[in-house]
């Protein structure tokens, strides 16, 4: 899941507010079985390379971070501030064997938080980059850099290249547990230089809504040219195209 650059608070220790109070609860019931094969698609053979580590950044509740265990043997790091997604990824973790999860940490803080020194020589941003304001995606960069070692690579789902011309609306797949029914919709328009995308849920039980709730997260567009340019000052040289052109692979030089 996206990770939003939050408000910091003065007290150590405390948590920072959270920008997924609600979409945490209908993620994983509306969106996570379509991204876990999109997750697989587009990074496993890269994870299955890794030998010093898998460091994913804005983990969410757990796609990138559980692929990467099964398909590795390499310690994988998650980083995830976000207390309402760091718990269902918590839980998931804790369905795993012993085997499975002594290789994995969790960090619930800003990347650039955490002190993490050449741990990894594999990298993942999924959903993530595009919801950081433009100046905590810079500052994003430097502290992956010091996470990898020299030569290690780093995947990154590219934001939206320009913002929107038209008020869009994307219906969720709607998920049937028990007696109730969940769904929603996503809808994305411009505002200004960034982009509104305001997710609508819902909880039906035989045709009744019981329950609606929305949040609105923000998104800033950036071309793969400008996202490459941002990357090189940090000494990431870009790979070839990816097959999924979403998808940006760079080299740490």
């Amino acid at each position: 899941m996206t990770v939003v650059n939050p408000t910091p608070v003065d007290a150590p220790g405390r948590e920072r507010q959270d920008a997924y109070a609600v979409s945490a609860e209908f993620y994983d019931v509306l969106q996570a079985e379509r991204d876990e094969a999109r997750v697989r698609a587009l990074y496993r053979d890269d994870v299955r390379g890794a030998r010093v580590g898998v460091l994913d950044v804005g983990a969410g509740t757990g796609r990138v971070t559980l692929m990467s265990l099964l398909e590795s043997r390499a310690p994988v790091h998650a980083v995830e501030p976000a207390r309402s997604m760091r718990t269902p990824l918590m839980t998931r973790l804790a369905s795993l064997s012993p085997e499975l999860t002594k290789r994995v940490t969790v960090h619930p803080q800003l990347l650039e938080e955490a002190g993490l020194y050449g741990v990894a020589d594999v990298a993942v941003c999924h959903n993530t980059v595009a919801c950081l304001h433009p100046e905590s995606r810079r500052a994003l960069w430097p502290a992956v850099a010091e996470a990898l070692v020299p030569a290690g690579v780093l995947l990154v789902q590219l934001p939206p290249a320009r913002l929107p011309r038209h008020r869009t609306t994307l219906v969720l797949p709607t998920r049937t547990v028990g007696r109730h029914e969940y769904g929603g919709r996503m809808v994305t328009s411009a505002d200004v230089d960034r982009i509104r995308t305001r997710f609508d849920y819902w909880v039906r039980e035989d045709g009744r809504v019981l329950r609606r709730h929305d949040e609105t997260f923000w998104m800033w567009p950036l071309s793969r040219p400008e996202m490459i340019a941002e990357l090189r000052k940090e000494g990431f040289i870009a790979l070839p195209e990816r097959p999924d052109p979403s998808v940006l692979a760079l080299r740490l030089a």
